[in-house]
C-alpha cells in the first residue's frame, strides 16, 4: 500500500479553494484537477508499505506529540516543471514542529526524509502531459488578468495516515488512522483513533 501522512482541510478551507477552481477550472483544458475531498497538506510522504511495516508506522505516529496546528493557506503559485498549480501553505512554526516530529518518528520505522527543505501546499491541479509550462501557461495568463486573493485558515486538531489508492481518474485518498493534536499535548502523546473500515 502507498501510504502518506497529512493534515486534512476545514470544510471552509476547502469551499475557499474550491471557489478558486471553479473560477480557474475553464482556463486550462489541459490540466487534472484534483477533487476537493482529495485535498490535503502532505506531512510525510512514505510510499510503498507492507502491511507489517503499515502497523509500525501507525504505532509510531502514535507517539507524536504536538499542540493543535493554525492552518494558514494564503497564495497560489506553481511548480512549473511538475507541472503543478498549487496553493501555498504558510510554515508557521507550529507546522514545522509537526512536521519535523512526524519526520523523527517516522526515521525510526527506516523512512528517509527528504533532502528538499519542507514546503507545504495543497495541489489543486496538474497537466495532463510532459509540457508542464507550456501547459499551465493559460491558467497563469488568466491569474494575471484577474488575480485572486486566498485567504483562508483554520486549526487542524489531528493529522491522519493516508493510504493512496490509484485509480482510472487519478488516485483517491483513504484515511487509515487518526491522531489527535491536544492543547497541552507538546509534551503528552498523542492519541491515536483508527479509520472506520
Amino acid at each position: 500500500m502507498r501510504l502518506f501522512v497529512g493534515i486534512a482541510l476545514s470544510p471552509e478551507a476547502a469551499a475557499a479553494l474550491s471557489g478558486v477552481r471553479a473560477l480557474l477550472a475553464s482556463s486550462g483544458p489541459e490540466l487534472r484537477w484534483s477533487e476537493p475531498h482529495g485535498w490535503h497538506v502532505t506531512l510525510q510522504f512514505l510510499g510503498e508499505v507492507t502491511e507489517p511495516r503499515a502497523a509500525m508506522v501507525a504505532e509510531r505516529l502514535a507517539t507524536v506529540k504536538a499542540d493543535p496546528v493554525p492552518v494558514r493557506i494564503a497564495e497560489l503559485g506553481f511548480f512549473e516543471r511538475a507541472g503543478v498549480f498549487f496553493a501555498g501553505v504558510a510554515l508557521t512554526p507550529e507546522l514545522l514542529a509537526l512536521e519535523q516530529r512526524v519526520v523523527a518518528a517516522m526515521r525510526a520505522c527506516g523512512f528517509t526524509p527528504e533532502p528538499r527543505r519542507y514546503n507545504p501546499h495543497i495541489t489543486l491541479a496538474r497537466a495532463k502531459g510532459r509540457g508542464g509550462a507550456r501547459e499551465l501557461a493559460p491558467l497563469k495568463k488568466a491569474l494575471e488578468r484577474r488575480p485572486i486573493d486566498l485567504a483562508a485558515k483554520f486549526v487542524a486538531e489531528e493529522f491522519l495516515l493516508y493510504e493512496s489508492i490509484p485509480g482510472p481518474a487519478g488516485s483517491r485518498n483513504e484515511v487509515k488512522a487518526r491522531f489527535s493534536l491536544c492543547a497541552g499535548n507538546g509534551e503528552g502523546p498523542a492519541h491515536t483513533t483508527p479509520a472506520p473500515e
